[in-house]
């Protein structure tokens, strides 16, 4: 059977009595919680100051009378001042690296009851880093009545052990995620995994942070929920401030960025703060770092590791301390080592860089966020506008297919609903408004310069088109459009294959592109049927 060793601070004044016989009459914790029926201590390490050694000698006394089974080693810690945070954990610490802990052979309680508040602090920040591996003692009176032994209570610092606990921070760290996500119910593994990330990075760290990904992917969006995140644990106090790095260029991106004095540069009418100031407290995020001179990299770099910079014109540093987050659509390593971003820079944001997918790489996340966009347009617009079944499973079908590129990301999703939204007849989204969309964004994405680009919609199907490689669809359009304005399948081979005419022994032709339409399962009526007017 393991020993069980307590350790804890004599008490200066609750251990304190007269040294008579009324002193076994009042509750003292130290003596106390060695009188207890169910508590075996076998070793009691008493930590004490040099000023207190004479008291330590005689509860040390006291207990050998009421527990002699108990070994009481009395502890001298070095510190000048009970009430100094520094000086107090300095000297615990280095008792707990002397003390020869053996946890296979001895249980530790750590008796927290006594000692000033900062001793208390201190034992539990040691007990919960596993300086100290041991378990909380908290010893109390009896309630009511005249009781020499009072109560006692371990506290394991194991909250795995404490299944409602454990819950409730599980549920804390829930509901952070879902705060980082906006409230989207995302599924994608991968990203969810990220959120997580990001949600234990944002509670514990003040280090900068990296968010890279394509435009529109929500690192806007992102960097500010991790704001409102720190500012609900009150571990910031300042505003969010947010600048985009490509809209600053020359001298106005210094003054911007840093603030000037009144005259450093022609039209400086008045001093301005500059947005590094204006962030004090609080976070500033800038978006598109990639995008500033080395000038004012250099610059940004020491106003995070110090926390002070030089205004244009001005003379005299200035101070502002605040968490830096950068955004980014370029690779910054590349950047690197072409010499357009400074290496010491990147390597100081470096620490915690997000990679934020596209919005093309989680197709199993598109169906939430368009129910968030729909949302969303309802508050801006005071309007409620719904799907039918029939719409939202074609809209669904087509934006989860491989031939629905959202190269604008967000962007792209957040103003297609708007436009089906807004053309909903009765604030009902049908089939018909569904598959206009559908064309839009498909013309959107050949590039938008005629109806042409975006032909073999009109032959093929969502499935059969999101069968066909992109590296075909190029050709395959050309040969779709040589059809259409060609009388028969013959003339639209002759045309198609003309420049090898000549060095061919055979000419069928015809043959050739109705194999050719095959490998694609059309033939040349389907098209010459689908061409209208053409």
């Amino acid at each position: 059977m393991a020993r069980t060793t307590v350790i804890g601070f004599l008490g200066s004044t609750l251990d304190g009595s007269k040294r008579d016989s009324s002193r076994w009459h009042k509750w003292r914790p130290t003596v106390s919680l060695c009188m207890h029926q169910d508590l075996r201590v076998d070793r009691l390490v008493l930590l004490h100051g040099a000023k207190h050694a004479d008291l330590a000698r005689f509860v040390t006394s006291d207990i050998a009378s009421v527990s002699p089974e108990t070994r009481v080693e009395p502890h001298l810690v070095q510190f000048d001042d009970a009430w100094d945070f520094e000086e107090v954990y300095t000297g615990l610490l280095d008792f707990a690296h002397g003390f020869a802990f053996d946890p296979e052979a001895e249980d530790y309680l750590v008796h927290i009851t006594t000692g000033t508040h900062v001793a208390q602090i201190c034992l539990f920040l040691l007990a919960e880093a596993r300086f100290i591996p041991g378990k909380l003692l908290q010893t109390q009176p009896a309630r009511g009545m005249p009781d020499p032994v009072g109560t006692w209570n371990a506290i394991d610092l194991n909250l795995l052990r404490y299944d409602s606990i454990a819950r409730r921070f599980a549920e804390a760290q829930q509901d952070s995620a879902s705060l980082l996500k906006s409230g989207i119910a995302t599924r994608n593994a991968a990203f969810n995994r990220m959120i997580a990330e990001i949600e234990q990075v944002a509670s514990r760290s003040a280090a900068p942070m990296l968010l890279m990904g394509p435009t529109g992917a929500g690192k806007s969006q992102l960097a500010r929920r991790i704001y409102e995140l720190k500012a609900s644990r009150h571990r910031l106090s300042g505003p969010f401030v947010e600048v985009n790095c490509a809209t600053l260029k020359g001298d106005s991106a210094m003054s911007a960025l840093f603030g000037h004095r009144k005259g450093a540069f022609t039209g400086a009418m008045a001093e301005r703060a500059g947005l590094l100031r204006s962030a004090d407290g609080g976070m500033l995020f800038l978006d598109e770092i990639g995008e500033l001179g080395l000038d004012e990299q250099a610059m940004i770099l020491r106003a995070v590791e110090e926390g002070r910079f030089l205004p244009l014109g001005a003379d005299k540093e200035v101070t502002s301390r605040f968490q830096l987050i950068a955004g980014t659509n370029r690779e910054l390593l590349a950047e690197v080592t072409a010499g357009r971003f400074r290496e010491d820079l990147f390597a100081r944001l470096n620490l915690w860089t997000f990679r934020l997918p596209s919005l093309a790489e989680r197709p199993e996340d598109i169906e939430p966020n368009l129910d968030y966009e729909m949302e969303r347009f309802a508050a801006a617009q005071d309007l409620r506008v719904t799907f039918n079944k029939e719409a939202r499973e074609t809209y669904l079908a087509f934006a989860t297919s491989n031939a629905a590129l959202w190269r604008g990301n967000f962007r792209d999703l957040s103003a297609s609903v708007t436009r089906m939204a807004t053309l909903a007849p009765s604030g009902r989204i049908d089939r018909e408004t569904a598959e206009l969309e559908i064309s839009r964004l498909r013309l959107l994405w050949s590039g938008g310069t005629s109806v042409e680009q975006d032909i073999l919609a009109a032959i093929l199907s969502e499935e059969e088109l999101a069968d066909v490689d992109p590296f075909d669809r190029a050709q395959l359009s050309e040969v779709v459009r040589v059809c259409r304005q060609s009388a028969s399948l013959s003339e639209a081979g002759r045309t198609l294959f003309a420049a090898s005419l000549k060095r061919r022994s055979s000419t069928n032709d015809a043959d050739r592109l109705r194999k050719y339409l095959a490998r694609f399962g059309l033939s040349f009526d389907r098209m010459k049927d689908t061409s209208g007017a053409s």
